[in-house]
């Protein structure tokens, strides 16, 4: 009798490499491993190969940069999102892709449940499983390493016993995850919040004080609220991120000190880098400010925070993500134009900005010749804008500033 198929999110690393024979022996389970690039340093053939020497009966790889910059990093941005108003939410928006993938393989092979390597204390077990859930709820979710007690000397011991090729005995005392949104690091000396992240943490950026001299500049082009272009050349967005991670990440820009609040409801120290999600942030932000009223500005913030939260929290494939993006994208169909982005030891500034929907008015901003505004208009703009505080004012205003019983003024 042939045994039944679990599709497993592998990575290549250790953990995934020992779940193959674990799942088989644990749980009597055909390993279909799956691999996804979203970014990260990765040779796919090799990793396809450790698969199958690691005893998986088959091995999927697939190119997803294109698929996760269009179809989750614009979205993202288009909603300006920041988890906690800090972090652009790059390892948490790779899942749900990931997912997607997870669930076409195990249809695809027959597979009675999929797995993922996640630990039991962490966000992305969270992501992996409400993923599988919103896109099909039929399937199980194993994850062997919230069952099983191995530590990492367990694992090296488990896999030598299996064959399973372990490219190293020694690791260096960081967990870091990299996608072309961002790099994140956690673990080791960084578990202490007081501690200032040392430079070796460090593997997109150098140092602002390291940074060049002189300063750099990137032109972005953006149509709907998405990059199309930088520095005048149209390009795939994929290859716009690739390309300001580079430059930001040579002048500095990008680094992230967060103290974040888990899914799981522990507090967590990460370091991020994230150069081209800082620039293309800012940037965008920038254009939604010239070319989007105030109160469309004001509330898209509040849609933006909670944006931040579904995705943060797993919760991609639900309804309400659904909703806020058919909202976000109705905002953006004027955010077309030009930023230009400074970089300096750190820093990105926007310095300059240009829309054909631009409703910044020159005849109407200046205070030299030309000055198209009615000034004459103010104070009746004024009185009528005022005239609730007016009356409050004249009926007894605020308690703490009535000394003295009066009667009520009358309104002018």
């Amino acid at each position: 009798m042939v045994p039944p198929k679990v599709v497993l999110a592998y990575s290549g690393g250790l953990d995934t490499s020992v779940a193959i024979p674990w799942l088989r022996e644990e749980k009597g389970l055909d390993v279909v491993a799956v691999t996804v690039d979203v970014g990260q340093p990765v040779d796919l053939e090799r990793v396809r190969a450790k698969a199958i020497a690691s005893g998986a009966v088959a091995a999927h790889v697939a190119d997803a940069r294109a698929e996760f910059a269009d179809e989750f990093v614009a979205p993202a941005l288009r909603a300006n999102v920041l988890y906690e108003g800090v972090y652009p939410v790059s390892t948490a928006l790779a899942r749900p892709l990931i997912g997607r993938h997870l669930v076409r393989v195990a249809r695809a092979e027959g597979a009675v449940a999929v797995a993922h390597g996640c630990t039991g204390k962490g966000n992305d077990q969270v992501r992996f499983d409400l993923s599988t859930t919103g896109l099909a709820p039929d399937l199980k979710v194993i994850a062997p390493a919230r069952e099983w007690s191995m530590h990492r000397d367990d694992e090296i011991a488990y896999a030598q016993a299996h064959g399973i090729p372990v490219e190293a005995t020694r690791t260096s005392p960081y967990s870091t995850d990299e996608n072309l949104w961002g790099r994140s690091v956690e673990c080791g000396i960084l578990e202490d919040p007081a501690i200032e992240p040392p430079e070796e943490v460090y593997g997109w950026t150098r140092s602002p004080a390291a940074a060049p001299d002189a300063p750099a500049y990137a032109k972005i082009g953006f149509e709907a609220g998405t990059p199309v272009s930088l520095d005048d050349r149209p390009a795939p967005f994929h290859e716009i991120i690739a390309a300001l991670n580079r430059l930001g990440g040579l002048h500095g820009v990008g680094r992230i000190d967060h103290l974040e609040s888990r899914v799981v409801g522990i507090k967590s120290r990460e370091v991020y880098e994230c150069p081209a999600a800082s620039i293309l942030i800012d940037a965008h932000r920038a254009l939604e400010a010239l070319v989007l009223p105030r109160d469309v500005l004001d509330f898209k913030r509040s849609v933006e925070q909670r944006y931040a939260g579904l995705v943060y929290d797993g919760l991609w494939f639900s309804p309400l993500r659904e909703a806020l993006d058919a909202f976000v994208g109705a905002t953006q169909t004027r955010v077309d134009g030009e930023v230009s982005v400074k970089l300096f030891k750190g820093a990105a500034r926007v310095v300059g900005r240009r829309s054909p929907y631009s409703l910044y008015q020159s005849g109407l901003a200046t205070y030299s010749t030309g000055d198209q505004f009615r000034r004459e208009m103010a104070e009746g703009f004024i009185y009528v804008w005022g005239l609730p505080a007016r009356t409050w004012a004249a009926v007894g205003g605020p308690a703490a500033s009535r000394t003295t019983e009066s009667p009520p003024a009358k309104l002018a």
